[in-house]
């Protein structure tokens, strides 16, 4: 019989981790060795506990948060699989979580069966989506690049150096106000509402020159 998966939760809501961990205590195969709160906990108890799995929240709170832990997890030496459970399925998390490192990413209104499903295919090495999101990931891959313009180009290119609005305006002498509307338009473009999320499509799709 193979070792179970050693699993790691990270949530910062107490309830939810104790909720996960009574819910995968009748998981065959899966072991919960640890519980986070934060993004800075769960890379200190995985260094202590080498999990196989860390099971990430996004929204974490203040602090780190699940993208910037998820990057970190998997860089590590030895890395734990990061699989993402969260409510957000937007396509800057999605993309975001999936550039840091992400094996998989699952919404929190997944039957157990699947979540359980999902842990062992991580473990594995697999890619484990659920159902929405892997549907959300093809339809933008058969929707075309969106066209932006020199300006837009411009500003982008600006967003991915972290500069703000202040900044770009005076980089590119154009006013705080123009460099708004642009804004506006390349978010409309990307199906993005955030500027993290602007410059995560940007890089997924190669637009930033």
């Amino acid at each position: 019989m193979s070792a179970p998966v050693r699993l790691l939760l990270c949530d910062d809501h107490a309830v939810v981790r104790a909720g996960l961990r009574a819910l995968l205590s009748s998981a065959e195969g899966i072991e919960v060795v640890g519980e986070a709160g934060s993004g800075e906990e769960a890379l200190a108890i995985a260094a202590r506990v080498r999990p196989d799995v860390v099971l990430m929240d996004l929204q974490l709170g203040e602090g780190m948060d699940g993208v910037t832990a998820t990057r970190r997890l998997t860089a590590g030496e030895p890395a734990p699989r990061v699989l993402v459970l969260t409510m957000f399925d937007t396509d800057a998390d999605i993309t975001r979580a999936i550039e840091a490192g992400a094996t998989g990413y699952l919404l929190k209104a997944e039957r157990p069966e699947e979540l359980f499903a999902a842990i062992r295919s991580a473990a594995s090495g697999r890619t484990a989506l659920s159902a929405p999101v892997a549907d959300r990931l093809m339809a933008r891959m058969r929707s075309p690049r969106p066209t932006l313009s020199d300006r837009e180009h411009d500003i982008l290119g600006q967003l991915a150096r972290g500069l703000g609005n202040r900044e770009i305006a005076r980089a590119l002498f154009i006013s705080e106000a123009t460099v708004k509307t642009h804004l506006g338009r390349i978010y409309g473009k990307l199906g993005v509402e955030t500027r993290a999320g602007a410059v995560a499509v940007a890089k997924e799709r190669r637009l930033l020159r």
